[in-house]
């Protein structure tokens, strides 16, 4: 009995061509960034159209300005969004950081500087032991910090850190001062000194690898021997830093603190990350991304605030921003 194929009938069927969503999907895919750099020059010309006089030195300026204590809350966002993690603590580990500096002002700038950044060392501490060793899920986690801080510092206002809340000069200088004609902000350097340990943490070190194995496959990696619950403690604490920086050069920039003071940066602050490609499920994403992200939103909002926009209109689109970037970056994975 012959067992050979009939060549009419073995014919296979000729691949599909990609449709345009499959084809937009790869080239967000492989083109991420110059995507983000291509919404982010026509937000600017948009908002130029808006309001001639932002296309100056001193526009631009104030978009920065907004969007480094985003950028900066949010490379604490997309280091632990990397493994599978996220911390809505940072805007309280933020406003209490300002708050201790301002308390602690008149012995020093160095003196209110280091207090401050122990918050966000404590803090992301906390948060570290929570999630890397007692297993607690990290939404439950830092939204119990973000309770226990804000309960803590509303009591300290009127005990312990009863007196100064206005920041000192240097931090003020820090936070809201420029350089070069009052062309540069002091903040965007100390942002650009970050982004460069970010970047080269994730892309050089060991450590960034291991946020990345986290992420991906959580048990392979403990398999793999890696002490994992030592690597989340570690990164919370980076991010609690990273928050107390942000909360001390926005504190600078607004000159004086209360316990409201970065509230609404925690919304803008993943909305960041997840525009810049980092996925909330772990294991994938950039900080250079972020950073774009970071700049789309500072743009964005002076765009909102020229047409009137309130806070509350800001915070819906930055909720909107989450919800849609999450569902089309599940979608381009799927056509990959």
């Amino acid at each position: 009995m012959s067992t050979d194929l009939n060549p009419a009938t073995d014919v296979r069927p000729e691949p599909s061509e990609p449709t345009m969503w499959q084809r937009s999907g790869r080239y967000l895919a492989t083109h991420p960034h110059l995507v983000l750099i291509g919404v982010l020059i026509f937000l600017i010309l948009m908002t130029g159209a808006v309001e001639s006089n932002y296309l100056s030195i001193n526009g631009l300026r104030n978009s920065a300005l907004f969007a480094v204590p985003i950028g900066v809350l949010a490379a604490g966002q997309t280091i632990l969004m990397l493994t599978g993690g996220i911390d809505l603590s940072a805007a309280m580990i933020a406003t209490g950081a300002a708050y201790v500096a301002a308390n602690q002002s008149p012995k020093g700038a160095v003196f209110a500087i280091i207090a401050g950044l122990l918050v966000g060392v404590l803090a992301g501490a906390a948060n570290g032991i929570g999630v890397g060793v007692f297993q607690v899920n990290p939404l439950i986690m830092t939204l119990a910090m973000s309770g226990i801080l804000l309960g803590l510092f509303t009591s300290w206002a009127q005990t312990i850190f009863s007196g100064s809340t206005r920041m000192g000069d240097f931090i003020r200088t820090l936070g809201g001062g420029s350089f070069f004609g009052r062309s540069i902000p002091w903040a965007v350097v100390v942002w650009a000194v970050l982004s460069i340990f970010v970047i080269y943490m994730l892309r050089r070190s060991g450590f960034g690898r291991n946020l990345y194995a986290i992420g991906d496959n959580g048990i392979a990696a403990r398999l793999s021997g890696m002490r994992a619950w030592q690597v989340l403690i570690v990164v919370y604490m980076i991010a609690g830093v990273f928050g107390a920086i942000a909360g001390l050069l926005l504190g600078g920039r607004v000159g004086a603190v209360d316990l409201q003071l970065a509230g609404a940066f925690l919304l803008p602050s993943v909305a960041a990350a997840v525009i810049g490609g980092t996925s909330i499920f772990g294991g994938v994403g950039t900080y250079t991304g972020t950073i774009l992200g970071a700049l789309i939103l500072g743009v964005l909002q002076s765009l909102l605030t020229f047409l009137g926009a309130g806070q509350a209109i800001q915070q819906m689109l930055y909720g909107a921003i989450i919800i849609g970037l999450s569902w089309l970056y599940t979608r381009i994975s799927a056509t990959q």
